[in-house]
């Protein structure tokens, strides 16, 4: 593995934080979860069951970006990065490559985890704008795909894997 950022991407409810943090502490690395760069305004909206704008997005990514500029060392980041272009602005703007891990699970799946989880600010009724929004990396970024319907260990194993054998990859 040659990056020393790598971003677990995907729509709400797929699991960036909990396989980020367990892949975090398998690698011992920092992890990072971009919901804690957005402004206020952003979650405020998000809460109420608005889906965000690119507009809304930019500030956003800068400020996880600024932030993995300054951190040493590998770190693992959870963040939703839908569109190609916004990978693009944070491979670019942190000025090296950055691994892809996006996590790819069925809305049904989805769904049953956001509604089984407490205590975040995004509703299920958002689940299908951000399936909207998502563009599925493609076989020319710097991404994996990893499928999310096994269990914790299974996805951190695949993921361990590909990371591992990039001839593997299978985004």
């Amino acid at each position: 593995m040659e990056e020393r950022i790598l971003i677990i991407m995907g729509v709400a409810g797929s699991g960036k934080t909990s396989i980020g943090k367990a892949l975090a502490a398998r690698l011992g690395a920092p992890y990072k979860d971009a919901d804690i760069f957005h402004p206020q305004a952003n979650i405020d909206k998000m809460a109420a069951g608005h889906s965000l704008s690119d507009e809304d997005r930019w500030p956003w990514l800068s400020a996880l970006c600024d932030d993995l500029k300054i951190t040493q060392g590998l770190v693992i980041a959870g963040c939703s990065a839908l569109k190609r272009a916004y990978r693009d602005f944070i491979t670019k703007t942190v000025g090296e490559p950055v691994k892809f891990i996006y996590l790819n699970g069925s809305k049904d799946l989805i769904c049953n985890r956001m509604t089984s989880r407490k205590g975040h600010f995004m509703p299920t009724s958002l689940l299908n704008s951000q399936f909207e929004t998502l563009e599925i990396p493609d076989l020319n970024e710097n991404a994996i795909s990893v499928d999310i319907s096994g269990t914790e260990q299974q996805v951190l194993d695949s993921i361990i894997s590909q990371l591992n054998n990039p001839s593997r990859r299978t985004a």
